[in-house]
């Protein structure tokens, strides 16, 4: 009983010659309660929402998910970051393994010839093998830690290709809908292009009769051109898009297939009171937490680098003189080692490199914090953008109709004689702006729900209440 109360005191004391690790830092994070904007559904409607992993879907295109999938399968950046996942889990692998026994063999047929005392050499043969196995016991947890940190480090690189893999699917969705977008421009530009051809004839009539003056031929003539202009830009743009795309998706430059047109495209509902659990499944976020974890399992290991180390080694084989002999009756060998060993004295080394790992900690600590802010932020950004898109579309539609009016009114009055040409070029300005203003914000619109996407860290669903 002396004994065991002895030896506890001697592992109490041995423990006490850890290095100091610092605390870490207070949280100063402060969630907030709720979204600044809201959704346009009721907040009912957000309880029990759950991630939906393949959002994309949820716009009805399957080209869009066709696109998606295939550069889920092909992006050159993805594959870079499994690869890097691959490494981690080799180096989980190898922290594992240093926990477990170690078991190694030799042989050694040796054959000398040497001199015997009285000066005559001799030559002897010794055939020997052994079986070696060692062991080191983890009686702080040293080894257990940078298992710990290897596991957490292996997460954050899975969270990381995540977290690609979402930026990318983001990043195609946008491509894909903004190539869209300027396919709805294209053609409306060349549709205003006919009807600006149609203008510029009637005006070149008006002008051969005497009706109108030079001055209004000559302007139809300019909005024509004008018009004729944007269609070379337009297809410039959507070329260029179609390349950017095409190398998102894991391909060569070249042309883009189409599913439905940007006026069938309707961006996904936002329900109210989106609840913001659904933050916590970003993969940044999941990164900077393993990072963390990481960096605490790596501090204390660290910390236990003045703590004693304690190793069982068992060395088992045979030796003889003879072949023959040592295949069949070899003289047993063996010898067993216990072995504790430990630093006297480093001169600070090991503090210091706690010290270090406790800074490299607390760099973690304060980063998650920051991505949490940030992620918040986004998603603030992201919701107001959907809201105020759908009201400047609301007060874009009342425009629109407007000039549509305004239009038809100034083409009447200009072929009976009661206006000039001016008056109708005018309507013609206000509408094609309007139009394309109808465009673009559909386009954005539709974009800013894939940035909703990526902010939240993917789609939501309805769950069972």
């Amino acid at each position: 009983m002396k004994h065991g109360v002895w030896l506890m005191a001697g592992v109490l004391a041995l423990a006490g010659c850890a290095a100091n690790a610092p605390p870490q830092p207070a949280s100063a994070l402060q969630l907030p309660s709720g979204w600044r904007a809201q959704g346009e559904g009721d907040a009912a409607s957000a309880h029990g929402t759950q991630v939906e992993q393949l959002w994309w879907q949820a716009f009805g295109d399957p080209v869009l998910s066709d696109l998606v999938g295939e550069a889920l399968a092909r992006n050159g950046d993805l594959r870079v970051a499994r690869a890097r996942v691959q490494e981690y889990r080799a180096r989980l692998a190898q922290a594992d393994a240093n926990r477990a026994p170690n078991l190694a063999f030799d042989g050694s047929p040796t054959r000398t010839r040497t001199p015997a005392y009285n000066g005559v050499p001799y030559v002897t043969n010794v055939f020997q093998a052994e079986l070696q196995a060692s062991y080191e016991i983890d009686v702080w947890g040293r080894l257990a830690s940078l298992s710990d940190a290897a596991g957490e480090s292996y997460r954050a690189e899975q969270a990381s290709l995540d977290a690609a893999a979402l930026s990318i699917a983001a990043s195609v969705a946008t491509a894909y809908l903004n190539l869209r977008g300027l396919d709805a421009q294209l053609a409306l530009t060349q549709s205003t292009l006919q009807l600006r051809e149609q203008s510029r004839e009637l005006a070149r009539k008006q002008f051969e009769v005497g009706y109108s003056s030079r001055l209004e031929w000559l302007q139809a003539q300019s909005e024509y051109h004008a018009a004729a202009e944007q269609v070379p830009q337009l297809q410039r743009q959507i070329f260029e898009q179609e390349n950017a795309l095409a190398i998102l998706v894991g391909g060569n430059p070249g042309p883009i297939a189409r599913g439905l047109p940007l006026a069938e495209l309707v961006a996904p509902g936002v329900p109210a009171g989106l609840p913001s659990e659904l933050l916590r499944r970003r993969p940044d976020i999941a990164r900077a937490e393993h990072n963390l974890a990481a960096a605490n399992a790596s501090l204390a290991a660290t910390r236990d680098q003045l703590l004693p180390s304690f190793k069982l080694t068992a060395v088992g084989g045979g030796q003889a003189t003879t072949l023959t002999d040592f295949l069949h009756a070899p003289t047993a060998l063996w010898r067993l080692t216990a072995l504790a060993a430990g630093p006297l004295f480093d001169g600070g080394r090991v503090q210091a490199q706690t010290d270090t790992a406790g800074a490299q900690r607390d760099q973690l600590a304060y980063t998650y914090e920051n991505v949490v802010r940030n992620v918040f932020a986004e998603t603030e950004n992201s919701l107001g953008a959907i809201y105020r898109l759908k009201q400047q579309a609301v007060e874009n539609d009342a425009r629109r109709a407007t000039a549509a009016d305004t239009l038809r009114i100034a083409h009447n009055r200009y072929r009976n004689g009661y206006a000039s040409y001016l008056e109708e070029l005018d309507a013609q300005r206000t509408l094609y702006s309007a139009d394309v203003g109808l465009l673009q914000l559909k386009t954005r619109i539709l974009v800013a729900s894939v940035d909703l996407y990526r902010v939240m860290g993917g789609g939501w669903s309805a769950g069972e209440q």
